[in-house]
């Protein structure tokens, strides 16, 4: 059975993009994209809404061949997994290993989960926001910045009440601090 994991970048105030919808102060470097790919190598499926999705399909052209190794491997990973878009206006995908489905249905999401011998990935707070409220999500990574935005797209919705565990925490040379929560149960 696959867990359902929620991976953010974040600011310290807990944006994962500005006012004006910038996020280039959350790049992580290659220490982070090291950890992010750990993170990232037993994902077979990833969940995106439309527009986390048009922000990430850049790795499936994105020649990284001369790029630094975390890079490669990101994109690597990237291509690989499966992608499921939930999108009412996107009729194509522009990426390979991908579909796209009109309404986000939790009782799908939950088989898909159950059913996989690999780890699902949701990535986008407005589809992290619908997977926490019903249930489905099992642990949540947040890579926070050490920057204050003062506002913008928060990494999660105000109306949410979770009890978590600490699974364990790591600090960055560049300020940035991993914490991994497990959803109490």
């Amino acid at each position: 059975m696959g867990r359902l994991v929620y991976s953010a970048i974040t600011s310290l105030d807990g944006y994962v993009a500005d006012r004006d919808g910038r996020f280039d102060w959350s790049v992580p470097d290659e220490d982070v994209h090291t950890a992010v790919n750990e993170l990232m190598r037993p994902v077979g499926t990833h969940l995106y809404g439309r527009r986390m999705y048009e922000v990430l399909v850049a790795w499936e052209t994105w020649d990284v061949g001369s790029e630094p190794a975390a890079i490669q491997e990101y994109a690597a990973l990237w291509r690989g997994a499966d992608k499921v878009v939930y999108s009412r206006t996107l009729s194509e995908p522009a990426s390979r290993r991908t579909r796209i489905e009109r309404e986000f249905d939790p009782a799908t999401v939950q088989h898909l989960a159950t059913s996989s011998d690999a780890d699902l990935l949701v990535g986008g707070p407005e589809l992290a926001g619908q997977a926490l409220h019903a249930g489905l999500v099992d642990d949540v990574h947040l890579f926070v910045s050490p920057v204050v935005v003062g506002g913008g797209t928060a990494a999660l919705p105000d109306d949410l009440r979770v009890d978590l565990d600490l699974g364990g925490a790591r600090r960055f040379d560049n300020g940035v601090v991993h914490l991994h929560y497990r959803v109490r149960r």
